[in-house]
């Protein structure tokens, strides 16, 4: 998911330095580099081409893949990259496809005046995780678990005395200080945690042995309206192969709409805001409903492997310390179609731009000749099922993570124009602020911390499979104060794309895009990579980010590059 989902807004523009950063800086090797030589003719060659209806959405395990691989393979080459992966150029990455079809209401008991029959789609969706044919949820008690988490290090649980077996969650979706004003507070203030994840809650409920998890949809909450809940969690849906010994899973995650909870909450004779309220305090104890829950829809399954795809180019004086560049080539293939019958999700924006802007740096790089460190540029699988494909890499990493300095994602470029700000998502995390200070010194830009930190954009991007093992990662994005319409300007595009473009059939490719603030952000992003490969140090999280710890533990094992 991404950062432009919310309208942008006014924010205090600050530096790094401003927002928790070490003061101990005068360590940090962070060397003068010249500007890289970015072409702007293979940014919208790539992104046109990728993004044109012959790679069919570039879902994975389709022929859309199989012709996204193999043209990433020839881009790369030709940009001068060596193959990253022991002489191949890609990785495989075990996937299972489940398309869910057939599905019967869901169908809510209990309540008075007889049974209500929510309509797939549009009052709600749902899917299996589970390898079954046939999914059945039948007369499953609903109780209402507010927001659904069970965090031992701060005294919460949402489940606490509750024996799920059976039962079915609803639950909130973002985490309880959702709303608050400041970053302070027990899930770090209006800054969502990765407990406000829908990914965690329905894992955590499939731990907590219930048959089935729904969330309620809040569009501000959630930082995205229905129709991507409808789109995205619609047709095949991509998994990790689960292995012979899988974690416990519900039978049903699905998600329903406010409006339609409201409902159901009054059929129970409750009020879902007094509840939500409540749901914000520790010690809340969860409400059985009175309602019960039923459906069922068939499964086609399909086991198939997916491809990540590796370029690098070696280093001249340190080959064995590795600077990452990643992105996501997938998009949602044939989707829900526009009102014209286009059925083609083509993600021009998500994530052809930032896929191409992977070759350019790489030609850029490359022309530039040999850094001190070897560059990595990774193009990921299945982002948008889950960051699958980042996260089977971080798992299985063909470069070791305690001799990755750092890296650099990027995730869909808004063609809104230059600006005069860069947005940081989650600024004051890491070191690497620093070189991208650096980085911004002479371009006369600032940096803006994200505005909207409660939409937790920091965990839903491919950079997280890596900082959630250690490895420092930058997530940054497109100016908010454009120059020319400041940002009222920048709120206005942000908008129309989420409204009109984002995840749908119309994220297509045009000719006549801006694409000045896009090469603007690309230059940045070589100064910082370029910097990071001809260094001597290795940048840290800073004290008291959720990631130093794992970091320091890694970089003290044997061979670790960052422990020498």
């Amino acid at each position: 998911m991404k950062r432009f989902l919310l309208a942008a807004s006014t924010a205090l523009l600050l530096t790094a330095c401003d927002v928790g950063m070490d003061p101990a800086t005068d360590t940090l090797d962070m060397p003068e580099v010249a500007d890289g030589t970015l072409s702007e003719d293979t940014m919208k060659r790539v992104t046109e081409r990728l993004s044109s209806d012959e790679f069919e959405g570039r879902a994975p395990g389709t022929p859309g893949e199989e012709k996204t691989v193999a043209y990433l393979i020839e881009e790369f080459e030709k940009a001068g990259l060596e193959p990253g992966n022991n002489g191949s150029w890609v990785q495989e990455v075990p996937l299972v496809e489940i398309t869910g079809k057939n599905y019967a209401p869901l169908t809510i008991g209990g309540a008075e005046g007889g049974p209500i029959d929510l309509e797939y789609a549009s009052d709600w969706v749902g899917v299996s995780y589970r390898e079954d044919v046939q999914t059945t949820l039948e007369d499953s008690e609903l109780v209402f678990v507010g927001y659904g988490i069970n965090a031992p290090e701060k005294g919460w649980n949402d489940y606490e005395g509750l024996d799920m077996a059976g039962k079915t969650a609803v639950i909130l979706v973002n985490d309880p200080d959702f709303g608050a004003e400041t970053l302070e507070g027990p899930f770090n203030g209006k800054a969502m945690t990765y407990y406000g994840r829908w990914t965690y809650k329905y894992e955590e409920a499939g731990r907590q042995g219930a048959a089935g998890a729904i969330i309620i949809h809040d569009t501000e909450p959630a930082s995205y309206g229905w129709n991507v809940v409808e789109s995205s969690w619609s047709g095949p849906q991509a998994y990790a192969s689960r292995g012979d010994n899988p974690p416990p899973m519900t039978q049903v995650n699905g998600w329903v709409q406010k409006s339609v909870a409201e409902r159901l909450f009054a059929a129970a004779g409750k009020d879902l805001g007094e509840l939500a309220v409540a749901a914000r305090e520790k010690g809340f104890a969860p409400v059985p409903l009175g309602l019960t829950a039923s459906t069922s829809f068939r499964n086609d399954i399909r086991t198939f492997a997916s491809q990540n795809v590796i370029g690098m180019l070696p280093g001249s004086e340190r080959a064995d310390e590795y600077v990452m560049h990643t992105a996501h080539w997938d998009h949602l293939g044939h989707c829900t179609p526009a009102p014209d019958g286009d059925d083609i999700c083509n993600g021009a924006v998500d994530n052809a731009t930032g896929t191409a802007a992977l070759v350019a740096l790489a030609e850029a790089h490359a022309m530039a000749g040999p850094a001190k460190r070897s560059l990595v540029f990774l193009a990921v699988t299945a982002e948008e099922s889950g960051l699958l494909g980042a996260d089977y890499y971080a798992a299985n990493p063909v470069f070791p993570l305690n001799r990755t300095v750092g890296g650099i994602n990027m995730d869909a470029f808004l063609m809104a124009g230059e600006a005069r700000d860069v947005t940081v998502v989650g600024p004051g995390k890491s070191q690497l602020d620093l070189f991208l200070d650096k980085a911004l010194m002479n371009d006369d830009r600032v940096t803006t911390p994200n505005p909207n930190p409660e939409a937790g954009y920091y965990y839903r991007s491919d950079h997280f499979a890596f900082a959630k093992r250690g490895v420092p990662m930058l997530y940054l994005d497109g100016g908010e104060d454009l120059i020319e319409g400041g940002t009222e300007a920048g709120a206005a595009v942000a908008a129309d794309y989420r409204e009109n473009r984002y995840h749908g059939p119309k994220d297509e490719y045009d000719p006549n895009w801006d694409w000045s603030g896009v090469m603007s952000d690309l230059s940045l992003f070589y100064r910082i990579g370029r910097m990071l490969a001809d260094s001597g140090s290795w940048p840290n999280w800073n004290e008291g980010d959720e990631f130093k710890a794992t970091r320091d533990e890694d970089c003290a094992t044997e061979g670790a590059g960052c422990g020498a």
